[in-house]
């Protein structure tokens, strides 16, 4: 559809009538900022829109964007995501989650959806704490962070590096935003969804409940030295040598996009032939 033919949406027309229950001071809000603003930017109808999600404090984000969205269970958020976009498309799909979420019990589904680079966004978002669940540690937690009661000592177990395995896995877009700059992060959303292939967006989220000392994110995030490049040896050493709070488009190549080869659909008459004896 020509864009210039849709009627044009604030950002707000994208907000649903449900009020968010993170705590305040949240990231969570930021990208929920940051996302109403890229499709009301993008002029994407609401009816066109699919937001999926998985289990944690992030992923009750469908609940809060007025299209059609599913809330899933703990890590599968991108297998339903793949799904629907095999089946339909057309469609915008984005996927979102949190680190626990897409790290851990999912950590597996986000390794093949980078190789499959079906053409969809996943969008996690990373305070380093499983703040629904009342502060444990996570996949990208600090090895010595010592203030969760289950691991009073650290985990003392390296962190998990999203960046890093995205690109070794295959995604061919790569990119890192801040909770606490919508803007910036519209734009880097912006990118991810115009883009042909599986995006992936690392967003720096603080959880200010259970990790109070990441407020002083504001001030240690930077733009990235680097402009983008598609050259994956080059965003390997970009990768390795940055500090993690480096903003931006860190990798973006065009690779070839896996389209689902569907069939005729088949009732459940048909297939219950199929099995008669």
């Amino acid at each position: 559809m020509d864009a210039s033919a849709i009627p044009s949406l604030s950002a707000k027309d994208y907000k649903s009538h449900i009020k968010p229950v993170w705590c305040p001071g949240c990231g969570h809000f930021g990208v929920l900022s940051a996302l109403t603003k890229t499709l009301a930017y993008l002029r994407i109808p609401k009816q066109d829109v699919a937001v999926i999600s998985g289990i944690g404090c992030s992923s009750r984000i469908p609940a809060y964007i007025d299209c059609y969205g599913f809330h899933g269970v703990h890590g599968r958020a991108l297998p339903v995501a793949a799904g629907l976009k095999a089946a339909r498309p057309d469609l915008t799909v984005i996927a979102a989650g949190g680190d626990g979420d897409g790290f851990s019990i999912g950590g597996n589904h986000f390794l093949h959806a980078c190789r499959r680079n079906m053409d969809m966004t996943y969008v996690v978002m990373d305070n380093e704490v499983y703040g629904m669940t009342k502060g444990q540690a996570s996949p990208t937690t600090q090895p010595d962070w010592s203030r969760s009661k289950l691991t009073p000592h650290g985990t003392g177990v390296r962190r998990f590096q999203p960046a890093a395995i995205a690109l070794a896995a295959g995604a061919s877009f790569i990119a890192r935003g801040f909770a606490g700059d919508p803007n910036g992060l519209t734009h880097l959303l912006a990118q991810a969804i115009g883009h042909q292939g599986f995006a992936f967006v690392h967003v720096l989220s603080p959880c200010q409940t259970f990790r109070p000392e990441q407020k002083a994110w504001k001030q240690q995030v930077h733009a990235c030295q680097m402009p983008p490049t598609h050259d994956a040896a080059r965003a390997a050493e970009l990768i390795q040598r940055d500090d993690g709070m480096a903003l931006g488009v860190l990798y973006a190549q065009s690779l070839p996009v896996y389209h689902a080869a569907l069939r005729d659909a088949v009732g459940l008459d048909r297939i219950e032939e199929e099995f008669q004896l």
